[in-house]
């Protein structure tokens, strides 16, 4: 099995590139618990299977997604612990998409007051420059058809 691994697997380096993450990020990974034992080669080289590389994007999504590392290893935990944790496993995915939620949310106020703040702006400028703004974003009197501007 391990001439097999020599042939077969992605070195660190290689899952480095395959998932954009740093080898340090990996290693981590794997003391945290967060990753299981890799497999190794004859020469102690750790080699990554397709499994691994779809476990970790999954983790990486759920650190994308706000995950704390803490719930990341517990997840890992019960994973390990197979089907008899589904329902666990479930739970916690659960409570994390209704935190995801809550945040998209509250990112979605933001933006609006984003909007609402920079649409001020806009109509101060336009007012400042004696220019009435349209909706479309064009002060009047341009003339975008002909490429001219006669405000400068």
């Amino acid at each position: 099995m391990t001439e097999d691994l020599e042939a077969s697997g992605l070195t660190v380096a290689q899952m480095a590139t395959a998932t954009g993450v740093s080898t340090h990020t990996l290693r981590y990974y794997e003391r945290a618990g967060l990753i299981h034992p890799i497999a190794r080669t004859a020469g102690n080289q750790r080699r990554y299977s397709p499994d691994d590389v779809a476990w970790l994007e999954f983790l990486l999504r759920l650190r994308e997604t706000g995950m704390p590392i803490a719930q990341m290893r517990e997840y890992a935990v019960l994973r390990a612990q197979g089907a008899a944790t589904t329902e666990a496993r479930l739970a916690l995915l659960e409570t994390h998409r209704t935190a995801v939620r809550a945040r998209i949310a509250a990112l979605r106020r933001h933006e609006q007051a984003l909007e609402a703040k920079i649409e001020t702006y806009r109509h101060d400028l336009a007012a400042h420059r004696g220019d009435t703004p349209d909706p479309a974003g064009q002060r009047s009197g341009e003339h975008t058809s002909e490429g001219v501007n006669p405000h400068g």
